[in-house]
C-alpha cells in the first residue's frame, strides 16, 4: 500500500496522495487544470462586514475520469428509483442517469449487478474535527463554554483536518458532505461550518464552496446546567429564553445601525464579531441550527423566532418533534433526528423510534444525524432501523422515499440542494456504490466518488485510506 494512502492525514503523507492522484482539493497543492483563480474575501469596506468571509474556501475537485455504472439499482435521493439503471458521471457532475444513457469514448464502465447507486450521504449533525480522534482533553476544540452567549466562535477555526474520523465516516459510511457545529453547553454556540469529506492539509480546503454559514443555538437542559452550576444564568428554562430574547433584541438594534450606515453613510458603527453573525441570521444568510428536545420548546423558539424576525432551519435531536410535526410543517423548519437514542437525561425521555416516519408522514422535512464519530459511520443503518419502526407502525413509506432522510432533506436543511443531496443532471457527482442493499447492516460502501473523483475503493488497497492514529486491520494489507 502507497504511504501516501495510509498515511493521508498526516502533513507530508497528503502531499503525496495528492500527487498520486494527480490533483488535490485543498489550498495549492497539486491541483487539477486551472478552473479559475481561488476564492477572494470581498473588499475590507466596513459595510456587509457581517457577511463578507475572511476565511474563504480553497476547495478544488479532484480530478477525475468519466465513468459509466451500468445495470445498477437507483435511489436518486428524492424518492426515485431504477432498476437496472445507467449512472454517468463526468467532469465533476452528474451527467445523465435512466435505463440507458449516451456514454462517451474512453469512459471507465463499471458492471453493477446486483449493486446499489445512491447520492453521497450528508451529516447534518457532526462534531469531527472539533472533538477529534484521540479523544484527549487537548484535542477537545468543540465548545467555547465560557459565556451562554458565544456567538462570536467559528467551528471552522478548531477543525483538525487530519482527524481520522472524516476517514472513517467516508469508508465505512459513505458521508460525502457533513455540517461541523459548536457544541450545545450555549444557547448561542457559534457558527458551524459545511465541509466537503475529501483530504486537505486546511480546513479551507475542506469547506463546501458557496454554501451557507449556520448558527448553532441550543435550548433546555444544557446551557440552564452548565451556567446555573456557576451561579450565574440561565439556570432555568425561562432564564435560556430570557438571554435568548435579549441577545436578539441587541442583535435587532445592531442591525439598525448598520442598515442606517449602508443606506445614509457616516460613522461606521463599532464592529461586533458575535453581532455580526446574529445580524446575518436577521437578514437570512445564516441558517439557525437549533438543538432542542422537547416539543414545547421547540414552539416557543418558533415563536422567539417570530418575535425577531428570523427562521429556524433545523432543530437537532427533536426526540419530541413527532409531537408537533403540522407545526414543524407549517413553519419550513426541519427536524434532524436519531433513530432510537434515549434515556439518557431526562428532556430524551419521550422518545419514539417512529419519530422519523412520523415527521415523513405529517409532511415535515425531517432527516436523520449522527452528533457522533462511530455512529456516523453507519447513517443507513440508523434510516433502516427508523424505517422499519415507521412500517410497524402502518405507514407506507418506500426504500427510495427513505433515502431523501439521508441526503436530499439534509441538503435542504444545509441551503445547498440545488448542489447536491440527489442525482440529478447538473449536480455534485457526490456518488456512492454499494455492495448490496444500502439498508442491510450487511452492506458496506464498495466506492465512494466526491465530485466524480473517486476517493474511496474498498477493492484498492491503494484507495483504502488508513490514518496514523489506527493500527492496520485484518485484510488492509498492514496486518499479517
Amino acid at each position: 500500500m502507497g504511504e501516501g494512502f495510509r498515511r493521508v492525514r498526516s502533513g507530508v503523507a497528503v502531499v503525496t496522495a495528492c500527487a498520486m492522484l494527480g490533483a488535490c482539493a485543498t489550498d495549492g497543492v497539486a491541483r487539477p487544470k486551472a478552473d479559475g483563480a481561488p476564492a477572494k474575501a470581498a473588499a475590507t469596506t466596513p459595510g456587509k462586514a457581517y457577511s463578507r468571509d475572511p476565511f474563504p474556501s480553497t476547495y478544488r475537485p479532484y480530478a477525475g475520469v468519466p465513468t459509466l455504472i451500468t445495470n445498477v439499482t437507483i435511489y436518486d435521493g428524492e424518492g426515485g428509483k431504477i432498476e437496472r439503471g445507467q449512472i454517468l458521471l463526468a467532469d465533476g457532475k452528474i451527467v445523465a442517469l435512466g435505463q440507458t444513457v449516451d456514454v462517451p469514448a474512453g469512459a471507465l464502465v463499471i458492471d453493477g449487478a446486483k449493486k446499489y447507486v445512491t447520492p453521497g450521504i450528508i451529516d447534518v449533525h457532526s462534531h469531527l474535527g472539533n472533538y477529534p480522534s484521540p479523544g484527549v482533553q487537548a484535542n477537545s476544540d468543540g465548545n467555547e463554554a465560557t459565556s451562554p452567549v458565544t456567538a462570536d466562535v467559528w467551528a471552522e477555526h478548531s477543525v483538525w483536518p487530519q482527524d481520522p474520523g472524516f476517514s472513517r465516516a467516508l469508508a465505512n459510511g459513505g458521508v460525502t458532505t457533513l455540517q461541523i457545529l459548536p457544541g450545545s453547553a450555549n444557547l448561542f454556540g457559534g457558527r458551524s461550518v459545511v465541509l466537503k469529506n475529501v483530504y486537505a492539509r486546511t480546513a479551507q480546503g475542506m469547506k463546501f464552496p458557496g454554501a451557507p454559514y449556520g448558527l448553532k443555538m441550543a435550548c433546555g437542559e444544557n446551557p440552564k446546567r452548565v451556567y446555573g452550576a456557576k451561579g450565574r444564568q440561565p439556570s432555568t428554562r425561562m432564564g435560556n429564553v430570557a438571554v435568548n430574547r435579549q441577545t436578539w433584541a441587541r442583535a435587532a438594534e445592531y442591525k439598525r445601525r448598520w442598515d442606517k450606515y449602508e443606506k445614509e453613510g457616516g460613522e461606521p458603527p463599532t464592529r461586533d464579531i458575535g453581532m455580526d453573525t446574529l445580524r446575518g441570521v436577521l437578514t437570512g444568510e445564516i441558517l439557525v441550527q437549533n438543538h432542542c428536545y422537547r416539543a414545547d420548546e421547540m414552539a416557543i423558539v418558533m415563536d422567539m423566532a417570530k418575535e425577531f424576525g428570523y427562521k429556524v432551519t433545523a432543530f437537532h435531536h427533536a426526540v419530541e418533534a413527532y409531537k408537533i410535526g403540522d407545526l414543524l410543517k407549517a413553519n419550513g423548519t426541519c427536524a434532524a433526528v436519531w433513530a432510537d437514542w434515549w434515556g439518557f437525561k431526562m428532556e430524551s425521555y419521550d422518545a419514539i423510534s417512529e419519530n422519523l416516519a412520523l415527521l415523513d408522514n405529517a409532511g415535515a422535512c425531517a432527516m436523520i444525524h449522527s452528533d457522533d464519530a462511530n455512529g456516523i459511520q453507519r447513517l443507513n443503518q440508523e434510516v433502516a432501523k427508523a424505517l422499519a419502526a415507521g412500517r410497524r407502525a402502518g405507514m407506507t413509506i418506500s426504500d427510495a422515499q427513505a433515502w431523501r432522510w439521508l441526503t436530499y432533506n439534509p441538503a435542504q436543511a444545509l441551503g445547498i440542494a440545488d448542489k447536491t443531496g440527489s442525482l440529478k443532471p447538473g449536480k455534485m457527482a457526490d456518488v456512492v456504490l454499494w455492495n448490496n442493499d444500502p439498508f442491510s447492516v450487511y452492506s458496506r460502501p464498495e466506492k465512494v466518488w466526491v465530485d466524480g473523483a473517486l476517493l474511496y475503493d474498498a477493492n484498492n488497497p491503494r484507495l483504502r485510506p488508513v490514518s496514523d492514529f489506527e493500527l492496520g486491520q485484518p485484510g488492509s494489507g498492514d496486518v499479517k
